[in-house]
């Protein structure tokens, strides 16, 4: 039973950073995008892709937030830009990083998805946005499954270390 709960946990894991590397990708190319495109065309691109949901309904929760975001980054393009591909990049390299089991990244990713919570739930006090507090909690699970599969892997590797030293 032990064994297949590990194996879950550790399959949870992985679909988890799978999901922060795709969450990294997109972050990067949005920063590229918002670096690269005019703010006023980025606002008209979103306004063009959210105006059929806005017809339907003006409280649309996920539209209306998109185009406030847009107009958002529209104001402050250079840092949206750094911002997203800081993120983006960071989150990329610490998931390839933690795929090939690399035993520094397991820290690292833990104090960077920590502080990146720190930061949204101090933002959360300000916007009350349910997509930031789902996404932090979807980071806070995915620190306690880092932490977790980094003992594991410390285990794994010390009990290596063990048996080739008793095969000696």
């Amino acid at each position: 039973m032990k064994l297949v709960r590990t194996k879950l946990l550790h399959d949870t894991f992985r679909v988890g950073i799978l999901l922060k590397g795709i969450d990294g990708l997109l972050e990067t190319f949005g920063g590229l995008l918002v670096w690269l495109v005019r703010p006023s065309t980025a606002v008209r691109i979103v306004r063009a892709l959210v105006r059929h949901e806005l017809a339907e309904d003006p409280h649309d929760f996920l539209a209306t937030h998109l185009l406030g975001a847009s107009r958002q980054f529209a104001s402050s393009k250079g840092f949206a830009s750094a911002f997203l591909l800081g993120h983006g990049l960071t989150k990329i390299v610490l998931v390839v990083a933690l795929w090939f089991n690399r035993l520094w990244a397991y820290p690292l990713m833990i104090v960077v998805l920590g502080a990146f919570s720190v930061w949204q739930i101090a933002r959360f006090t300000e916007t009350h946005s349910l997509l930031l507090a789902l996404l932090t909690a979807f980071d806070l699970l995915i620190v306690g499954l880092t932490w977790r599969e980094y003992r594991e892997q410390k285990r794994l590797r010390a009990a290596r270390a063990g048996g080739a030293g008793a095969a000696r």
